[in-house]
Formats: structure tokens, sequence, C-alpha cells
């Protein structure tokens, strides 16, 4: 089969790769329908994260059930099924905890598992799952092809965006603010709008990205950064900052925007994945604000989101600004680093 795989620095190429096999009984072989390119991987592309040998990328994809292991009891060959970004076997004290991100026996995509298995990148035609009962998260039928990119945010973007309105407690009536306005700060303002949001302000500086974040639900644009956002955003909150902040970026500039823009007592929410300098307590101290969040546990959130996405009261998909085949990999990313689409979703 063909698979996508990191050499370096904006270096990906589609190659060919052995196919997947099971091995462990637990585990399931998935065909890819649309998989897609993250933020996060940019950082290796980019060489923020450098690549030390070639190996395999991609953790966001949905596809058809081709096998299974003898184990496997919830999910069937034929299912049309969403993957999280990570493999986990739901049932740890982690996973029982709403921390599956942490499951005592799961793994990433695109590297040997615990089990003795490869759990292959999401960038490529099929996947082995590790455990298909634990990740895998079966829609009621097959969706139709404009069901997919929203199904496909789940994997991710649409259950991050959504964690960050969760840690920062986002509740009927609160007014947030979300810093970013990639995938996930995007889908951030679904997410709040969804739990009672009364004012949502999207700190946006792209005319393409507002437009979407308006159609979002966001009430407010800022386009104003540093000391000039945190002065504008005081502004529009009575002088003082927003209950809740979601940050959804990863970099030391975007957390300090995100905890100078929230009141005192307020919550910042943050899900970017870090690439910055440390957090500097004081501010957060000094005026008692709170710092929840962490890598998102999305699969614990497939299944609230799912019938929303299936009905079409949330449209998560929109995000998808460019569809390309896994052929044009390459342009993928490039198109990605260069911000000439939000995101891009790739067919086998």
């Amino acid at each position: 089969m063909r698979a996508t795989v990191i050499y370096g620095e904006r270096d990906v190429r589609l190659e060919e790769v052995a196919d997947p096999t099971l091995s462990t009984g637990g585990d399931a072989i998935v065909r890819v329908v649309a998989a897609c390119v993250c933020g996060s991987d940019l950082w290796p592309y980019r060489g923020v994260q450098p690549t030390t040998e070639p190996h395999r990328i991609g953790h966001e994809f949905v596809g058809v059930v081709e096998e299974i292991g003898p184990e496997v009891k919830t999910i069937a060959v034929g299912d049309f099924v969403i993957a999280p970004f990570y493999d986990c076997d739901n049932t740890c004290i982690n996973c029982q905890n709403g921390v599956s991100t942490s499951c005592l026996n799961g793994g990433w995509w695109g590297s040997d598992d615990r089990l003795g298995g490869f759990a292959d990148g999401a960038q490529g035609e099929k996947v082995r799952v590790p455990h298909a009962d634990g990740s895998l998260v079966a829609t009621p039928s097959m969706p139709g092809d404009a069901q997919v990119p929203g199904l496909l945010t789940l994997a991710d973007v649409m259950g991050t965006g959504h964690h960050a309105a969760v840690s920062a407690g986002v509740t009927a009536g609160s007014t947030v603010v979300v810093v970013g306005d990639g995938a996930v700060g995007l889908c951030a303002i679904i997410a709040a709008k969804r739990l009672g949001a009364s004012r949502i302000v999207a700190m946006s500086r792209h005319a393409d990205r507002q437009a979407v974040a308006r159609e979002f639900g966001a009430t407010d644009i800022v386009e104003e950064r540093g000391e000039a956002g945190v002065a504008r955003i005081r502004e529009l909150f009575d002088g003082i900052g927003a209950d809740c902040v979601l940050e959804c970026v990863g970099t030391k500039e975007s957390m300090d925007q995100a905890i100078e823009s929230a009141r005192p007592g307020g919550m910042v929410g943050y899900v970017g994945v870090p690439t910055g300098g440390p957090i500097a307590v004081r501010p957060l101290f000094g005026r008692n604000v709170g710092l929840n969040g962490g890598v998102a546990p999305v699969r614990g959130y497939i299944e609230e989101l799912l019938p929303e996405v299936l009905s079409g009261a949330i449209n998560p998909g929109r995000v998808f600004d460019l569809e390309l085949p896994l052929t044009d990999v390459a342009e993928a990313y490039a198109a990605m680093d260069e911000r000439r689409a939000i995101k891009v979703l790739l067919r086998p």
C-alpha cells in the first residue's frame, strides 16, 4: 500500500510500504476513506521538531473496517469508523477517569504499539488499529460523502476545540475569547456556542478565517495582538477581560495573550501543542486566573458530538477548505505551511 513518510524539514513523500496485518487478536485493519494534515504535523515539517530518521506520519482518519481480530466484539467488518488521534483501550483507569490520551496500554499512530505490532500512520491507504474496541467508534450507518469531512473532525480538531471549552469551564452566559484561528480555534468557537456562551471573540487577522469564525458563532473579531490585543479584549468586557479564554495555538506568545485576556478569576483552557518557552506563574497568581487543559482526550467526546455532526446541527467539516488526493500529500503540507489552506483533507 501507499503511505506518507516524513524524511526531514519540508520533505514528505508518498511511498510503497508493507500492508498492515492483524497480529494481536483485538486489532482491526481499516481502509482509510479520508485523512488530513494537522497543524501539529507542521512542527516536524518545519524542522521545529527534528526528524532523526524517516517515519510514518498522520494521526486523523476515518474509514471502513476490512478485517478484525478474533477478540474484537463491538466493531464489525464493513463498519464506517472514526479513530481518535491516538490508540487507547478505553478500559484502563486513566481512560475511565476521562484521560484516554494517557491510556496505560495505548499509543500513537505511526509507531510500534505495546502489543508487538505496528500502528500505521493515518496518511496512508490502510491503518492497523491495535485496540479496535477501545479506539474506534462506528457510525450508525454508512455516511454520505458530504458528511465525511465533519466526521473526520471528530478524530481531532472538533474534539480538541471542545476540550478547550470544557477545560475553561464555558457554560450558559459565559464570555469567551478564542486565541488562534486555525482549525482547532474555529472548532472551539462551535464548542463555545453549543455550550451556551453569550459572546465569543475570535482573535484573527485573516479575512477568510474571520468569515468562518462568524459562521461558526463568533460575535466579535479582534485583529490586534500583544498589549494592543489585551487592551481591545478588556475594552470589550468591562475593562477586565473574558470569563473563559481558549488557547488553541501553543506558542509562548499565544499563551501570554490568553492569560492576559482572562478576567480576574477567569479560566484559560489550553489545547495548543506547546512549542514556546515556560509559562510565568506570577500573572496567574496575581489575578487568580486558572489554567486547565492539555492534550485533548477526544475519544471520550466522539459519542457526544457525533449525533450533532450527522444531523447537521454543527458543521465543523467547514474547516476543510482544500481537498487533495493522497498522491498530492506534499502539496497538502505546503498549503498548510504557507497558510493557503486552513486544513487539508486527503483522499487515498
